[in-house]
């Protein structure tokens, strides 16, 4: 089967580079995306990266996955978007789009008569995950976060999506795998699990980490997670995985209330009680200190590493074992 996406397109047994205009009302972007349509039927696998701007390692791990998958090699079509937010990608910018300041990480599927993060959300489900057989969302730490790598799958009322996302998430072969009960918000893999599209998110590396090494972890588990969906066959670059998967529920966020200096007293990796007190906010004019406490008790896997933040600043996600 052809596979098309605008005005791309991949014969079974070819690979197909370009990237197409997405108009997002204001502007227009080029969205970059490599087509691999397998030289033998299977399923359709979306990945995307660079959802979010200074998360390098997905970016990295996709667009040398690109280079590495061959049509002949794979079962199937493989989509890879390795810079599915170009304005944040390469504006230089966090979570946030310079176009608008919106995170489009909250607001998919999106709205085509929204801004413009809310119409290139939008165009991203029409054109990539709509109608997938699985997709997966590449993010890491980025250059303020420090971070545990994780997979993470949504539960929904659908018994059978739910096995398949389960499955998913633990094919990548991470020690964590983070499960939330409900697939709502506007994050990419809950919202296309609405659309009964199987999905997950996989964060992997910290700081801004570009390193090699890291890279290379999350390519093993793309592989691994390939096999699973019995897009690659077995072969010295399916690498078994060194961990048991075990699962977390997510059981806290902790956001600032004020702006200031973050100055925090536990650390990614920490164990925490709800209540305890986990940093402080400094008012960098009058000296006022604001105590922040955790808001849930078990693993911080997430920590707000910069030191200026504002309102709504995500300061740390705390997350305990699911047994």
């Amino acid at each position: 089967m052809t596979l098309t996406i605008g005005s791309l397109r991949a014969e079974p047994g070819q690979k197909t580079r370009g990237s197409l205009s997405a108009d997002l009302g204001t502007t227009t972007v080029e969205v970059p995306l490599v087509l691999v349509n397998g030289s033998r039927p299977g399923p359709r696998v979306v990945i995307t990266s660079g959802v979010h701007g200074g998360e390098f390692i997905g970016v990295d791990a996709a667009t040398r996955l690109s280079g590495l998958l061959e049509p002949d090699d794979i079962a199937g079509q493989v989509v890879i978007c390795p810079a599915a937010n170009p304005p944040a990608v390469y504006g230089g910018r966090l979570n946030s789009s310079p176009l608008d300041g919106v995170n489009i990480n909250r607001v998919f599927p999106g709205d085509n008569d929204g801004g413009p993060t809310e119409r290139l959300a939008a165009w991203l489900f029409e054109h990539l995950i709509d109608g997938a057989d699985a997709y997966v969302d590449l993010h890491s730490g980025g250059i303020d976060q420090h971070l545990l790598d994780f997979a993470a799958y949504r539960l929904t009322s659908d018994t059978e999506l739910d096995a398949k996302n389960r499955a998913m998430a633990h094919a990548v072969g991470y020690e964590r795998v983070i499960v939330r009960p409900l697939p709502d918000g506007g994050n990419s893999h809950a919202a296309a699990n609405r659309l009964g599209v199987p999905a997950i998110l996989v964060e992997t590396g910290q700081l801004g980490d570009r390193d090699p090494a890291t890279v290379r972890r999350l390519l093993d588990a793309l592989y691994r997670l390939l096999h699973h969906l019995g897009v690659v066959e077995a072969s010295e670059r399916v690498k078994p995985a060194t961990v048991q998967p075990r699962e977390w529920l997510r059981t806290g966020d902790v956001s600032s209330e004020v702006t200031g200096l973050w100055y925090p007293d536990a650390i990614t990796g920490d164990e925490v009680t709800e209540g305890q007190t986990i940093g402080r906010i400094i008012d960098p004019v009058d000296g006022t200190e604001h105590k922040v406490t955790a808001t849930a008790t078990g693993k911080i896997i997430y920590g707000m590493n910069g030191l200026t933040v504002r309102p709504g600043t995500e300061l740390a996600t705390i997350a305990a074992p699911h047994d």
